[in-house]
């Protein structure tokens, strides 16, 4: 065990590591020197590193540009390939590689297994190691012991997993709804308490348990509000068969204090990196034990499922074959405020559209280029939001950028050659569009301001 007096330090500011420059670690390296501390993030990728240090970000996240440069300017944030070099002065060392998905749905743990090798080997004294990357129950046990392998200095491993949405990341670090910390050391609960003090003076709590507990609340938070989202999806195809319309639904459910009114909003479907990703590891390793989540593996089902929903509609107003038919699509990251295309429905949409003969016209206020890197030359791209819908026969909105939420109907009749949207994320409403002669098809109501007549 590390001991207190390990810890105990002259200044508040800390030395911090970070291994690892993707969303998460750049996110949390950048808020943490934001506090006054003094952090080095590290990556294998030199092109990333040097594109860093230039000001250049390889992701879209609001605000997230100023506060690098900002405390890259004011020398508290340095970014480099050595993880040596940063580890010898380093107080604590947050692993925030990847965990993608294996092939069965389970976690990959080959990055966090090297990079805990290496800090072994690069450590030369006692040594707080955090895993801030997404891994299954068992993992901090895992670090400890191949850092042991390697190295005779004291060391304890510690879970904190992250809880940020993308497109609102800098609040929610800087300002957490709780902060989970999974360790049975004293000394480094004492640490964390001290590194995370500046973002919880409200109030907000701050979780000490044991690191398996910890690992689990990540898997288990988000396989939570997976669920939700699956559940109002199903409810809104029900609401569709029987007349009743999902918006009032959700209203009438929200207003109850046990379910609340959040991730009660049906749609097409989520994607991102957290999600289908945790939702499927947590089933996987239910099956690694023995076990099965039956509930999570419907969700996994359903999500799917949900993103071909504007395809039945669209095959049911214009036919299978859709040769000859030009789509306008609006929005192609999976949510609003970021260019993140993993798992996106999107993806799913277009190419199912595509496979049916359709040319699809596609703009995103940030996701073309990631979108382009993932689909090619599979649909066309759009700069300008009405010049993806010139000559459509529909127009389909699919992430509900806050630039899609009040367009010129009038413009969009003119330019659509049939007057005909489909809403994949109930932004508008049946009165909105249908009086401007707009055939409007939402989720969740069989309402339909059919101008056909």
């Amino acid at each position: 065990r590390l001991y207190r007096l390990v810890w105990a330090r002259e200044t508040s500011s800390m030395r911090i590591t970070i291994v690892g420059t993707g969303y998460v670690g750049l996110v949390t390296g950048t808020c943490f020197s934001e506090s006054g501390n003094d952090v080095t993030c590290v990556d294998r990728d030199a092109a990333k590193i040097e594109s860093l240090k230039e000001g250049h970000i390889p992701i879209y996240e609001p605000g997230l540009e100023e506060l690098v440069a900002r405390n890259a300017k004011a020398g508290r944030l340095t970014f480099t390939t050595d993880l040596k070099s940063s580890i010898i002065e380093a107080e604590v060392v947050f692993i925030a590689v990847g965990t993608p998905q294996g092939e069965d749905g389970s976690c990959d743990l080959s990055a966090v297994r090297t990079v805990a090798t290496e800090i072994g080997r690069a450590m030369v004294g006692p040594l707080v190691v955090v895993n801030k990357s997404t891994v299954p129950v068992g993992t901090a046990v895992v670090v400890r012991d191949l850092i042991r392998e390697v190295s005779s200095h004291p060391i304890e491993v510690v879970s904190n997993p992250e809880f940020l949405k993308e497109g609102a990341a800098i609040d929610d670090f800087m300002k957490p709804d709780r902060v989970v910390i999974g360790t049975d050391d004293d000394g480094a609960a004492d640490l964390m308490r001290d590194l995370y003090s500046p973002f919880v003076r409200t109030g907000k709590p701050l979780l000490v348990m044991d690191p398996s507990s910890a690992e689990m609340t990540k898997y288990a938070s988000n396989a939570m509000l997976a669920t939700k989202i699956s559940f109002m999806n199903d409810i809104a195809r029900l609401c569709e068969s029987v007349g009743a319309d999902v918006s009032k639904v959700r209203q009438g459910m929200g207003s109850d204090q046990r379910i609340g009114p959040h991730f009660l909003f049906p749609g097409v479907g989520y994607g991102g990196s957290c999600f289908p990703k945790d939702v499927r590891a947590l089933s996987a390793l239910a099956r690694e034990q023995g076990s099965t989540l039956e509930i999570l593996d419907a969700v996994d089902a359903v999500n799917d499922r949900q993103k071909l929903r504007l395809v039945e509609k669209i095959v049911s107003r214009f036919g299978e074959d859709l040769s000859g038919h030009v789509f306008g699509m609006w929005g192609l990251a999976f949510k609003p405020r970021t260019d993140d295309m993993r798992e996106a429905p999107s993806v799913v949409i277009a190419r199912a559209l595509v496979g049916r003969g359709a040319v699809v016209r596609a703009h995103d206020p940030e996701a073309i280029e990631t979108a382009r890197a993932e689909m090619g030359d599979l649909i066309e791209y759009r700069s300008d939001l009405y010049e993806a819908i010139v000559g459509a026969s529909a127009l389909l909105l699919v992430t509900e950028w806050n630039e899609y939420r009040r367009p010129d109907f009038v413009r969009m009749v003119k330019l659509l050659e049939q007057p005909v949207i489909y809403d994949g994320r109930n932004i508008w409403n049946v009165e909105m569009t249908g009086k401007h002669g707009l055939e409007y098809h939402g989720i969740g109501s069989r309402r339909v301001a059919d101008v056909r007549k």
